[in-house]
């Protein structure tokens, strides 16, 4: 019997193994458990990391800290993968306005904490961790935690910012979607009501990728080549059927143009009365449904990585007959296909043509799911690579005692947003499918909350007893829910976005998964989703910076 006793309490890699999968397995089992009909999920890991350390079990130092920071880097590269196909899309003028706002709540946040600290005197390290807890971002915590190794000040107890993050934690949680519950009272929305507002905004949305036939009146396009017209508008539009002199064709931007021509051009909305101007009134032939018309349609997925490495404009391969790119889906963001746009893995791409040439560009463009489904290993780990070399440079910032690093949490992450969008320029393939990132998300996140709760637990009491663990639930709420309410307010007052979309902007600022889900049931749909993708990558990054930030220039 003595083996089985040691195995949990004489340190070595199998006692290690032991007590990281008991951790993590009750965790998650624990996160199924809804409180109110809300979840705290993943972060049950790390309070059944502090009950097991409270109780005496301990591991290896090193390979607690070694873990801890894999874990890591793991999730927020693998987060960056997610988002950062979409991220880039978004950063035009529609995501602009929600990620100031966003950039106005961790700002909000920051100065709270920072009047809190200089009333209470509660320590900055203290106050850092409730921040963190409070907007549930974890990356935060170990960018605050890198930041005091970093200060080498042995006179201040790492853990007490582990567990004024847990204390925070929960009610962080809540905080959030009271925010939401206090903000749908105040601007007495009805559910239904806002969900028949959308689909009025969906349909009057200037940027919204639309198809509509039109009759060539122009007199003077006579003769005139698509490509001049092309030109005419000034922004990406195909057309992509085209019935000249009674026949319907797929055509290239060579393709000559007479009065009585119908097109089918794919646009954007907004673009729709200057067409008219330009071309003629719509037709009401339908090009699709023409019974005498062989070309057909079809979605193909890119899964060939040699499509990916230039423009289209510049891949010949694409531009060829019978058969036209017409739209392009990517991370649920639809656009228009055009010269200066790079193809990435995991695009799904609307293509017409003829049968012959729809299947050749299916050919070329791959259309092999399972190719997708193996995910490649060596550009992640040496994404990894460039992403911990970012982190580790210093940047010299005036009244800071040491250089500034965006660290383990920061680099990984700037490092997996700029591949996801640019690595197909550098043969790199950092494409995942949806279930490989959230196993390196989920798997990440997990080691690192058992590491730090494991590494802090022996000091639960202390929160209560030595510490003011009151006073910091309190702080923590206050933290999480006044600029959640206030940012909220003017967005939906002042910059008259929906319930929905406010909804996703909190969730996103906060970084919070289980907020979001709060909000994707009570809306019924996926419209906070949109909005909290757009702000959660600059969020992250702002989070990360501003934990370091307190701890380096008023500790």
């Amino acid at each position: 019997m003595n083996w089985f006793l040691d195995l949990f309490q004489s340190q070595s890699i199998a006692q290690t193994v032991v007590i990281y999968g008991l951790v993590i397995s009750t965790g998650i089992w624990l996160g199924k458990l809804k409180i109110f009909g809300v979840s705290l999920g993943v972060t049950w890991v790390l309070f059944v990391g502090i009950i097991v350390s409270a109780l005496g079990l301990t591991v290896h130092m090193e390979t607690e800290h070694f873990l801890k920071e894999f874990g890591l880097v793991l999730f927020v590269y693998a987060i960056g993968l997610l988002v950062g196909p979409g991220f880039f899309v978004s950063l035009k003028k529609s995501g602009l306005p929600a990620n100031l706002m966003a950039t106005a709540i961790v700002g909000l946040g920051i100065c709270i904490t920072l009047f809190l600290f200089y009333l209470s005197n509660t320590d900055i390290f203290v106050m850092t961790g409730i921040m963190s807890g409070a907007v549930t971002n974890t990356p935060g915590l170990g960018a605050a935690q890198a930041s005091l190794s970093s200060l080498n000040r042995h006179d201040v107890d790492a853990s007490l910012i582990t567990l004024a993050y847990a204390v925070a934690y929960p009610f962080g949680v809540f905080g959030i979607i009271a925010s939401f519950l206090i903000l749908k009272k105040i601007f007495k929305i009805d559910i239904e009501r806002e969900n028949e507002l959308h689909r009025k905004l969906a349909f009057f949305k200037k940027n919204k990728v639309v198809s509509i036939h039109l009759t060539v009146e122009n007199k003077q396009l006579e003769g005139q080549k698509l490509s001049q017209i092309f030109d005419m508008i000034e922004e990406p539009i195909v057309v992509s059927r085209m019935m000249h002199k009674g026949e319907i064709l797929t055509p290239r931007p060579t393709q000559e143009v007479s009065e009585g021509d119908t097109l089918l051009v794919v646009t954007q909305k907004h673009l729709v009365p200057k067409l008219k101007l330009l071309i003629g009134d719509e037709s009401h032939l339908n090009l699709k449904a023409e019974p005498e018309s062989n070309l057909v349609g079809n979605q193909v997925v890119v899964t060939r990585k040699e499509v990916t490495h230039n423009k289209i404009g510049s891949t010949p391969e694409l531009y060829q007959h019978n058969f036209t790119l017409v739209r392009v889906k990517r991370a649920g963001i639809e656009m228009i296909p055009h010269g200066n746009l790079h193809l990435q893995l995991g695009d799904v791409v609307r293509v017409v043509g003829t049968e012959t040439g729809v299947a050749k560009i299916t050919s070329i463009l791959g259309n092999s799911l399972k190719k997708l489904e193996t995910p490649d290993l060596a550009p992640i780990f040496f994404g990894i690579v460039l992403g911990i070399i970012l982190g580790s440079i210093p940047i010299a910032v005036p009244n800071i005692p040491v250089p500034v690093k965006i660290g383990m949490a920061g680099g990984p992450l700037i490092a997996s947003l700029l591949l996801s969008r640019y690595g197909n320029k550098l043969y790199l393939n950092n494409y995942t499918t949806f279930s490989v990132n959230m196993m390196m998300r989920e798997l990440g996140i997990a080691l690192f909350l058992a590491s730090v709760g494991l590494g802090s637990g022996h000091n639960l009491l202390r929160a209560f007893t030595e510490n003011s663990g009151w006073y910091w639930i309190f702080f923590g709420v206050i933290i999480t829910i006044v600029p959640l309410l206030l940012v909220g307010y003017i967005a939906k007052k002042y910059f008259k976005k929906t319930f929905f979309e406010v909804c996703g902007l909190l969730a996103g600022a906060s970084t919070d998964p289980p907020a979001l889900n709060f909000a994707i049931k009570l809306a019924g749909n996926d419209i906070p989703s949109a909005t909290y993708a757009t702000v959660y990558p600059l969020t992250m990054i702002l989070r990360i910076i501003g934990a370091q930030l307190l701890i380096l220039m008023f500790s």
